[in-house]
């Protein structure tokens, strides 16, 4: 039988003690616990404070009484370990009475774990208002406090417990600033991806003041003076400063200690000797007190969560009783849940692997957590670090509404695995509509990683294009409609999709450095692809693209949050009795939503409202733009758990864009080809004219009029030339072919499936949505003669016009197209 001592409960201290037990039911097992609780669940304390956990008593874990009952635990609360004499294998221990006694041990846990950070402010002392959060003692006195009838909080810190306070004080009604020193919150993510929940922060009504540190308190607590010399009000102040190691004891009793004070360990959670490094035999350390091995590097980490603090307090009952062991150390893996977002990480971030001199790599992607066709589809940003030289996996962070945690898990499991990048291509994970897509993230970004350590293209970020472009050309690669609601400044814009018929515009010399973006960075591969096999050789993607570039530069200001309170709209009263049109966009990619709501508002009459719902968050900057170029009006723009909810009102038709005359805007197209890349190209840029408020016209002539053609026409009087033509032409949309790969039909089939999968409609439904948009389609009725095709055999709610009707279009518009 042994006796073995713990210092410290709750997640290390509780966990060994039971593994312990249910090991030996002979040892004498004794935890020494200085606060009064010895098993709570300290990570549940800020959702207490926000009564999202309602009861109190759900946060006690296990009792001292508990413990007895279940596993013949001795467990001594309210005392305090002060002294540890190593060759007595004993320690002194004080009462709250202030008594003394002494205790041998034949094995001694140490798990003190760490305490809030405290630095000496002036005016500290006399603040009666300022709390800390790590034990039960700390969420009584902040809850009292709260029950006082506090209106304004002040967190300091944007750390993990800092968020979670700020956004539960805010659940409870409180008007909240938040303070950090960093220019960022959580450390953990890299500045871009923090961004995002920086954004989430704000959007729900949070101030939040980076790169400024409180400096004195004045008034009791109630005046808070910041480094900038901005004064605050605050009837509540929760200090979040990081945690300290609980290291007194460690100290006294002459243990190795790391730089930055945490207990080394050895594998087996031994600690060694200050002085001669050696293991000190019978004495262990682990939780958040222990500097544990780096699984990424030959150095040590220290970890702060109570996960590795459990997986070290079942290692070292394992070691006790000689079982087999094995510990790789701890990633850091974590999650934090920011009002309507989540964000999760593991491993490295480049901010660490600059600080560590690791070289690295990322890619970042945005995709859909589930099918985009099933309903409640939201974006995930996934980013992943690498080792350029070999793929090997140094870390991940992923920020969105849904699935975000699961991703991160997968990656710290493949991590843990030993896998590289380019592996997470093969991962065969579950997949059902409703939970993911047949291509997961995590397999999509496996590709990009790959992609990319292969050469097939070069990778710079958002900070790095002004640099970048000054000798290339900075190319956007979206749609003219998206172009002209926003684009970085000295791009032109050359669309993926006709950039086969405007080859032209590149540089002559194949050499040439082309930057190219777009909104996360897909379609501006897809468009490299194809420079690619015109024999370009210098193309850079930009990482990110402009949705991150929107959310990097989005100003963290209240007033930015105001209309995203959530709940129901508060709106004036509309100037048209019509009822509300509602528009279902979630799911859908930009320009999806913009377009859906283009095309309700047609529909509608002046001072009529429509609400969209949209799964985009870019929507929600995307749309106040496009009302501002259409002449509407947005009555209000909210993020309701997650969706994007706008409710806009239809304006007075704008007479500089419809009224028909000279340079209204608008665009003809010559539409001469009859191949299915093409015709989308007319399709897509004459929808998005339309989308804008500015006529559109497409002007079918030659094999460009088989996109009229009805797939089952009537049979109609035709010479034997003309029948000829008939069957060597495709009838309608549905039979067009690729200019290039068509590959017999195989091509352009998989061409539709893969835009059946991304949502984007096929071609004969982009000519129906043309139409319901108002874009006008001539028939050239010259082209029809030569052809033999008849009216009977072509599509409704065309015109039937000569070339010189289209020429007077020409005169009107902005702008002409040859495709």
């Amino acid at each position: 039988m042994s006796k073995i001592l713990i210092v410290g409960g709750v997640a290390g201290g509780a966990t060994a003690a039971t593994r312990l037990r249910r090991l030996s039911e002979k040892d004498e097992i004794i935890i020494i616990e200085r606060s009064g609780y010895v098993s709570f669940a300290n990570c549940g304390l800020p959702y207490y404070l926000g009564g999202v956990i309602k009861e109190r008593e759900r946060l006690l874990q296990e009792t001292p009484e508990t413990l007895k009952a279940k596993f013949n635990l001795d467990v001594r609360i309210h005392q305090e370990v002060v002294a540890i004499n190593r060759e007595k294998q004993s320690v002194a221990i004080r009462k709250e009475d202030g008594t003394s006694y002494e205790e041998t041990y034949d094995d001694l846990i140490l798990s003190m774990g760490v305490s809030p950070r405290k630095i000496p402010l002036e005016g500290l002392a006399e603040a009666k208002n300022v709390f800390f959060l790590r034990n039960m003692e700390d969420v009584d006195a902040i809850s009292s406090a709260l029950n006082l009838g506090a209106k304004k909080a002040l967190v300091v810190g944007g750390g993990f417990i800092g968020i979670e306070v700020a956004e539960n004080l805010v659940a409870r009604g409180l008007e909240v600033t938040l303070v950090e020193g960093r220019n960022q919150i959580l450390p953990p993510f890299d500045p871009e991806m923090a961004k995002f929940l920086e954004n989430e922060l704000v959007l729900h009504g949070v101030a939040l003041k980076l790169g400024v540190q409180v400096t004195r308190f004045e008034d009791s607590g109630k005046t808070v003076i910041l480094s900038n010399g901005e004064s605050l009000g605050s009837d509540l102040t929760v200090l979040s400063l990081g945690v300290s190691p609980e290291n007194t004891l460690a100290k006294s009793a002459h243990l190795a200690l790391s730089p930055s004070g945490y207990v080394l360990t050895s594998p087996k959670m031994e600690v060694y000797d200050e002085q001669s490094k050696a293991v000190v035999p019978h004495l262990y350390c682990i939780g958040d007190l222990a500097e544990v091995k780096d699984p990424l590097s030959e150095g040590t980490a220290h970890i702060a969560l109570a996960g590795p603090a459990n997986r070290e307090a079942r290692l070292v009952a394992d070691v006790l009783h000689d079982l087999p062991y094995s510990y790789k150390g701890a990633l850091g893996t974590s999650v934090i849940k920011v009002f309507d977002q989540t964000g999760a990480a593991t491993g490295y971030s480049e901010a660490l692997c600059d600080k560590k001199g690791r070289a690295h790599q990322s890619v970042m992607i945005e995709r859909n957590q589930h099918a985009g066709y099933y309903p409640g589809a939201s974006l995930l940003t996934l980013k992943v670090v690498f080792d350029p030289k070999d793929g090997t996996l140094l870390g991940a962070q992923a920020v969105g509404h849904d699935g975000v945690e699961k991703r991160i898990d997968v990656i710290a499991t493949a991590i843990a695995g030993g896998l590289k990048v380019q592996d997470l291509m093969d991962l065969e994970l579950s997949y059902a509509p409703p939970y993911g897509s047949a291509k997961d993230p995590i397999n999509i970004v496996g590709y990009a990683a790959s992609n990319l350590l292969r050469g097939d293209y070069k990778q710079i970020s958002l900070a790095e294009v002004a640099e970048a472009s000054k000798d290339a050309l900075l190319v956007d690669a979206r749609t003219p409609m998206e172009y002209q609601i926003e684009h970085m400044e000295g791009a032109v814009n050359i669309p993926f999709v006709t950039l086969r018929q405007n080859l032209d515009k590149l540089p002559q010399d194949k050499n040439a450095k082309i930057v190219v973006y777009c909104n996360v960075g897909l379609t501006a591969y897809l468009w490299i692809c194809l420079a690619r096999g015109e024999g370009y050789t210098n193309l850079i993607n930009v990482e990110g693209g402009m949705r991150l570039k929107k959310t990097i530069e989005a100003p963290l200001t209240v007033s930015q949050s105001t209309a995203f309170k959530g709940g129901n709209i508060a709106m004036d009263t509309p100037k048209n009795s019509e009822p509300m049109i509602e528009v279902d966009a979630t799911g859908l990619q930009c320009p999806g939503p913009i377009m859906e709501a283009s095309k309700a508002s047609e529909k509608m009459q002046p001072g009529q409202r429509m609400k969209i719902i949209a799964s985009d968050c870019g929507f929600a900057s995307d749309i106040d733009l496009w009302a501002k170029t259409t002449g509407n009006t947005v009555v209000s723009n909210e993020n309701q758990g997650g969706k994007i909810v706008a409710v806009v009102e239809k304006g007075q038709p704008m007479q500089s864009n419809l009224s028909g005359t000279p340079n209204n805007g608008g665009t003809t197209i010559v539409l001469f080809s009859g191949d299915m890349d093409k015709a989308l190209a007319a399709m897509i840029i004459a929808q998005g004219t339309r989308a804008m408020g500015k006529p559109a016209t497409v002007f079918c002539t030659f094999w460009g009029l088989n996109l009229l053609r009805k797939p089952k026409a009537p049979r109609v009087k035709k010479s034997l030339i003309e029948r000829m033509f008939g069957w060597m032409m495709p009838k309608g949309a549905k039979k067009f072919k690729l200019s290039k790969m068509n590959m017999m039909g195989m091509g352009s089939k998989m061409m539709r499936g893969v835009m059946k999968k991304k949502n984007v409609p096929v071609l004969e439904e982009q000519l129906a949505n043309a139409q319901k948009a108002g874009v006008r389609f001539l028939a050239c009725t010259m082209s029809m003669d030569i052809m033999g095709i008849k009216k009977e055999e072509l599509i409704d709610g065309i015109d039937y016009v000569g070339v010189a009707t289209y020429l007077a279009e020409c005169q009107k518009a902005a702008t002409t197209l040859f495709i």
